[in-house]
């Protein structure tokens, strides 16, 4: 009974002097950039302070202005299977995280045991004072306890928390490329609305040329060549409407399913208004490193593969725990909880592998291993996530000057298409002049549409490539 308060001061002084066997941990080398190469005048540096060009608490598509769209992202996190399954990922890396937790704590039992027993009349060491038939009856408890000398479980535990935080930084990843996935397919169908609007009227406008030029020939005033080319014109128009309208109908299915709904009961009513082209606030070059979630989840991987380096050393040293049993027996219930029954033991145990056949070497060579992987990783996230920035910068920029060329274009070629109608009713020219014109001025409109829907979608790559929401004062603060 005396050595017991020894032995627990023993594991007390053993605790309190444990050690981590896991390297000292630094976040990767990274290449720095002081400034964005494709950042041109044209972009803040700097997210506005206020109105459509802030975006708080992740919900960066209200930079959109567009109502219908916010009521569609906000059925992703809610509906959506993908994010619901990642969801379910992020809640299972907790539970693992409360499963190395629960190695910190003894680990306690209670047991009961009410028998009733024979001996063999032919046992070894047979004595005449043993019963052949006996009870035994017991009550008592056990606690076992590592203790954890060597860090083998901190660095479990440390690896489980790296790897909840990476599986949380991977659900926001998931949720930013379904919600950029959504808009851009919402911006594709906004698109499609805008090129039926005009190609309904330019069927109209054709439809009206060719019955022109058909009483025109009627009268002898047009040639057959020239209800062949009104005729043919019109029916191409008539073409690209059909093809227009079966793209809608598919970036609406998709947008449907990426709303969590079916694309059978889905429908979104058409609108013919321009959604405006937002200025992104892209921040400084080291924001980016810690607001983009699939690089922090990168980040956070390196870390847990460090602590599993620290866990494969610990298996090198003795495990050593701590171990107590003790109840009350005796031969039948009455009086079972009485000092003469009382029975215990405790006292230290621990267990050292001498040979394994070169395992543990080879778990330490996987670890460390496991680690070069992910630092790895880490260091390919970032530079894809600078190339993906300095990708959606191009593009708009580049789309921005492209865009403004191709609306004098469209202005252009739609003074063209009325001078050379008005010349056409008058004689002054034929019609293949007039079908000239209106393909060019078709041709620019469409290109006009086509470019806009484009930077659209060009905002939410770029928005996906800086990490999604942001605000002032979370920037500032990094």
């Amino acid at each position: 009974m005396a050595r017991a308060p020894a032995i627990l001061a023993l594991a007390l002084a053993l605790l309190t002097g444990a050690c981590s066997l896991a390297p000292a941990y630094h976040v990767p080398e990274t290449a720095t950039v002081p400034a964005f190469k494709e950042a041109g005048p044209w972009a803040p540096a700097v997210p506005a302070d206020s109105g459509a060009d802030r975006a708080a608490d992740g919900a960066w598509w209200t930079v959109f202005g567009d109502p219908v769209l916010n009521g569609l992202e906000a059925r992703v996190t809610a509906d959506n299977p993908t994010y619901a399954g990642a969801l379910a990922r992020y809640d299972a890396a907790r539970a693992y995280l409360g499963q190395a937790r629960s190695s910190l704590f003894p680990s306690i039992g209670l047991n009961a045991n009410v028998t009733d027993n024979r001996q063999s009349d032919n046992r070894p060491l047979r004595g005449s004072n043993q019963p052949d038939l006996y009870p035994a009856d017991t009550l008592g408890g056990s606690l076992d306890f590592e203790l954890d000398l060597w860090g083998r479980v901190r660095n479990h535990v440390a690896a489980g928390k790296a790897e909840v935080a990476a599986s949380g930084d991977d659900l926001a990843a998931i949720r930013l490329s379904l919600a950029s996935g959504l808009a851009e397919e919402y911006f594709a169908l906004r698109g499609a609305d805008q090129q039926i609007v005009l190609l309904t009227t330019t069927v109209d406008a054709y439809a009206r040329a060719d019955a022109l030029t058909r009483r025109r020939y009627r009268g002898g005033i047009a040639s057959g060549i020239d209800t062949g080319r009104s005729g043919a014109q019109l029916a191409d128009a008539q073409a690209q409407l059909a093809d227009v309208r079966a793209s809608r109908a598919l970036a609406e299915h998709a947008v449907a399913s990426l709303a969590g709904l079916p694309a059978s009961t889905f429908s979104i009513a058409p609108v013919s208004t321009d959604v405006p082209i937002p200025t992104v606030p892209t921040g400084l070059p080291s924001t980016l490193l810690q607001r983009r979630p699939d690089v922090a989840a990168a980040e956070r991987r390196v870390a847990a593969a460090n602590a599993g380096i620290g866990v494969a050393r610990a298996a090198f040293f003795p495990t050593i725990g701590l171990g107590g049993s003790g109840g009350f027996q005796n031969t039948g219930l009455a009086d079972l909880v009485t000092a003469p029954n009382l029975f215990w033991s405790i006292g230290p145990s621990t267990v050292l592998n001498l040979f394994d056949g070169g395992r543990r070497r080879a778990d330490l060579a996987a670890a460390r291993a496991h680690w070069a992987e992910a630092t790895a990783d880490y260091r390919g996230r970032v530079l894809q996530a600078f190339q993906d920035v300095e990708d959606g910068l191009s593009q708009l920029h580049h789309l921005g000057d492209e865009a403004e060329a191709q609306d004098r274009a469209a202005a252009m070629a739609a003074q063209t298409e009325r001078l050379s109608l008005n010349r056409y009713t008058k004689g002054a020219v034929s019609f293949l002049d007039v079908v000239t014109a209106q393909t060019t001025a078709l041709n620019a409109r469409r290109a006009a549409i086509a470019l806009h829907t484009r930077r659209l979608r060009e905002s939410v790559r770029l928005i996906r490539a800086i990490g999604g929401g942001w605000n002032e004062n979370a920037i500032a603060a990094k």
